[in-house]
């Protein structure tokens, strides 16, 4: 067979940070009771008239305008005409034919692809479905329509992605922009960003797509690597077979780490568009864009190439650290109080980030403070504390929030860097050791860990590193 191919392109749903649904006056609020958000618009009762939320509109195109995109002046919304149980209307409110915004882009990194530029065909409006639960134990399925309404936007990418690792990246930087701009908290779990990924395979250089087929409801970067590989994989084995790809909507088994089958994949035709008669056109002043533009914060992009230029970062560096927004606002309060950014992105990078792994929990809502950690930058160039002990009592200074150096000398840390002192210790530690001191003067330097280690085991971690090296130095000629 001829060297093959995956082409990806992805559908992206983003729940847009509104107080209200996209229209009617219920509330978005996430875990109330089921169907407490709830009224006879988003219900579908009828002789009800949907309301747009001026507020969602501001929230999409501020998105459009973010990537680059051409925002429409005149925009239409749709009625997508489908029967599922947590749809109550019998079609979902959404934009087709002309969208609010199109043709845009990202700019994606990846390690060993390197950078690309991904095409946004169209971002368009449209209201969310509610939600199945359905009960084995019981045999019965439930309904919970709070989440029917709530705006969103759909990106639809441009089926430029050729690698799992470009998509993640691709999802990753989205996502980063949504929440730079405040207008969507980002969290996959609870389905606030979620992704459908359209997969096919063809051979190299060969312009015409192969048969694709659609994976649904994708809520991590893990599960959309996941799937993709499988799929791709799957795609594969099915054409060396010499059998066809059907074209399909299929979902993705978590614990199996496996796509299966769901339906035949729709196109627009089965879902009968039509302009949806009790919405007037959406028409935006070009003044108005121009005061949405302005108003549009640092975006990860421009944040990262400061990161290098003003703090002399390294590129990997400040590619994490712009990753997450709260992550890169805890970084510039920190250098602005310590004046150290390499050693304010070294800790972040590794104590942070495994604590906010373990924790589960954004930065934002920790007791930790850039202050604290500032004030941990400075006793350790003081030299009050070794970076040894710097991390022990990073686990408990992350919870707490408590000053460091308070910390420390209640907890009698202060490291011992009085040469008089440690000169008796590293006298003990020779004496106690004459065969490593023999070696050592026979040439096998790396002994000279072996005494450190004994002179730190004794003074429980707290003598100076540079002082016991200094002496042993000094002793081991």
């Amino acid at each position: 067979m001829p060297e093959n191919e995956s082409v990806i392109g992805l559908e992206v749903h983003a729940q847009l940070k509104t107080e209200t649904k996209i229209f009617c006056s219920c509330s978005t609020s996430f875990g109330r009771d089921p169907n407490y958000n709830t009224c006879p618009v988003c219900t579908g009762m009828p002789g009800v008239l949907p309301v747009l939320n001026a507020r969602a509109v501001e929230f999409a195109a501020k998105m459009a305008l973010a990537i680059d995109c051409r925002v429409n002046w005149k925009s239409f919304f749709a009625r997508k005409n489908y029967f599922y149980p947590d749809l109550p209307k019998g079609y979902q409110i959404s934009q087709y034919e002309l969208p609010l915004a199109e043709f845009g882009k990202i700019e994606i990194k990846t390690e060993e692809h390197g950078p690309k530029t991904i095409g946004v065909t169209r971002i368009h409006m449209e209201e969310d479905a509610g939600k199945s639960i359905h009960s084995r134990a019981e045999n019965h399925s439930y309904l919970d329509f709070n989440r029917t309404g709530v705006p969103l936007i759909e990106i639809v990418s441009e089926p430029d992605i050729r690698h799992p690792e470009e998509a993640v990246a691709y999802l990753k930087s989205l996502r980063s922009i949504l929440m730079y701009l405040g207008i969507c908290d980002g969290n996959m779990e609870e389905g606030s960003f979620r992704c459908d990924a359209n997969v096919s395979v063809r051979p190299k250089n060969r312009e015409e797509f192969g048969t694709r087929t659609e994976v649904k409801n994708l809520n991590s970067f893990r599960h959309v690597q996941k799937a993709l590989e499988f799929e791709i994989e799957r795609q594969l084995d099915v054409l060396h077979d010499g059998e066809e790809v059907i074209q399909e909507t299929r979902l993705f088994d978590m614990d199996k780490g496996v796509t299966r089958s769901m339906r035949g994949k729709e196109e627009a035709h089965d879902y009968r568009y039509f302009p949806d008669p009790d919405l007037v056109p959406l028409v935006l002043e070009q003044s108005t864009l121009n005061k949405w533009k302005g108003e549009l914060p640092e975006l990860p992009a421009e944040k990262e190439e400061r990161f290098v230029r003003d703090y002399g970062l390294p590129e990997y560096d400040a590619a994490v650290l712009i990753s997450e927004k709260d992550v890169a606002d805890f970084f510039e309060r920190t250098v602005a109080v310590s004046g150290q950014a390499k050693q304010a992105s070294n800790w972040i990078m590794t104590e942070v980030m495994r604590e906010l792994n373990e924790k589960r929990r954004p930065l934002n809502e920790t007791a930790f403070t850039p202050d604290a950690l500032a004030g941990l930058i400075r006793i350790i160039d003081e030299g009050l504390i070794s970076n040894k002990i710097g991390r022990q009592i990073f686990p408990e200074l992350f919870s707490s929030g408590a000053d460091p150096e308070k910390l420390v000398r209640d907890k009698g840390l202060v490291q011992i860097s009085d040469s008089e002192s440690l000169e008796k210790i590293v006298d003990a530690v020779l004496e106690e050791c004459p065969g490593e001191v023999e070696k050592y003067r026979n040439g096998h330097k790396k002994v000279m860990g072996f005494f450190v280690g004994q002179v730190m085991k004794k003074t429980k971690g707290q003598a100076n590193p540079g002082v016991v090296n200094q002496l042993l130095q000094e002793k081991l000629g």
